[in-house]
């Protein structure tokens, strides 16, 4: 992690790449600490309560991880598909991916994003939805695809900013929030926290 500066004042609590990779396309300087927080949903949450207060939670220990806070804001984020009543995360094996996938074929899907900015003293956040949806898939696609090593460590199984993208029939709402972080939403936070987009990619 970077040292924060006056010109570095935005940490992301997430080890995703593909967080990163959206900060860095519309030029904002930040440093990247992954927190510990165990993601874990609880009985009664809905999937918007659990991915909200994961956010809040890792905004929160990114903080607190950060020994000069004056001036740091920090931002957490969390993903997840949801197909019907379904909580689709990162699939455990085969089988279980096989089995998401069975269920995306060919009909419409969500995926929320929470998203957490917070400060010592101010917080902003919000929920963001977009819908897609998957061609139908055969059997042998399902197989191809996992063969890939792609869909392991991605919410619901697939990446749509790689070969993922391959699954997708059309989508409604905003891309870079299947990506992960939906830059529509967090650019006006951005703007109300005071830190700059456009500029230098982090180094």
């Amino acid at each position: 992690m970077t040292n924060i500066t006056s010109s570095n004042r935005l940490l992301l609590a997430s080890g995703s790449p593909r967080r990163a990779e959206l900060l860095e396309q519309i030029g904002v300087v930040f440093s990247q600490c992954p927190p510990s927080v165990p993601e874990q949903k609880e009985a009664l949450e809905t999937p918007q309560e659990y991915i909200q207060r994961l956010a809040q939670e890792k905004s929160v220990a990114g903080l607190l991880a950060t020994p000069e806070q004056a001036g740091l804001w920090a931002l957490g984020a969390d993903t997840v598909v949801l197909c019907g009543e379904r909580l689709l995360e990162k699939p455990r094996d085969f089988t279980d991916f096989e089995s998401m996938m069975s269920a995306l074929s060919g009909r419409e899907h969500s995926v929320l994003t929470a998203i957490c900015l917070r400060s010592q003293h101010r917080q902003f956040s919000c929920l963001v939805e977009t819908r897609v949806r998957f061609r139908q898939l055969s059997v042998q696609s399902i197989q191809d695809y996992w063969h890939t090593g792609e869909p392991a460590d991605k919410a619901g199984g697939y990446g749509i900013q790689g070969m993922g993208a391959a699954l997708v029939e059309s989508i409604s709402g905003s891309y870079s929030n299947v990506v992960g972080l939906p830059l529509e939403a967090l650019v006006p936070m951005l703007e109300q926290a005071g830190i700059s987009y456009w500029q230098e990619a982090k180094s």
